[in-house]
């Protein structure tokens, strides 16, 4: 017998919005679980697309450390930011980029797509290299306190493999561009 990969096995009862604000909605959705027993499952929607950046130059590329309010502590990422639904995800990374780097590129490309923590949301991440950077004057949000620094990939890579890095979006990012460079293709 073939698996049918489409067919949800969860049904649902009912659900209702717990919280709004203008960057997630949480829906708390009654159901019965895929084995039939009575549940509840919280999903948390993003109202914007995650949208990351790998601004490179050579062999090095731009992080931006910010203090991150949800995890109490300070992250280094790659540049990185919210994208509307209805704009296109590269325009998105454009103002990204130009917003926390102070930069412009003339090459982009896509690198990859994930869900950034598909067991509670819909989160969508869309993640491009960008090479070509002239510079101008960053533009941060006033919800951003960022410094900005260029590592090499190299260096990237062994903040990822220590723990220093812990953004997913960033280690998906650098460990694909990481492995391009391995196989030649960067």
């Amino acid at each position: 017998m073939k698996f049918d990969y489409t067919r949800n096995p969860w049904t649902l009862i009912s659900e209702e919005v717990k919280y709004e604000n203008p960057w997630i909605k949480l829906t708390e959705h009654k159901v019965l679980n895929p084995k039939g027993g009575d549940g509840i499952y919280g999903v948390v929607h993003f109202k914007h697309l995650a949208i990351g950046i790998v601004a490179m130059e050579n062999e090095n590329l731009w992080l931006v450390g910010q203090y991150r309010f949800p995890l109490n502590q300070y992250s280094w990422e790659i540049p990185e930011g919210g994208g509307k639904h209805g704009v296109s995800p590269l325009e998105s990374a454009k103002r990204e980029l130009l917003e926390e780097v102070g930069a412009e590129a003339d090459y982009w490309e896509e690198i990859g797509r994930s869900h950034l923590s598909n067991s509670v949301s819909d989160e969508l991440a869309i993640l491009y290299l960008a090479k070509g950077l002239k510079y101008t004057t960053a533009e941060p949000e006033d919800t951003e306190e960022l410094r900005a620094r260029q590592v090499s990939l190299l260096e990237a890579y062994e903040m990822v493999k220590q723990g220093e890095i812990t953004d997913s979006m960033s280690i998906q990012a650098i460990q694909t561009l990481y492995i391009r460079k391995l196989e030649g293709h960067l």
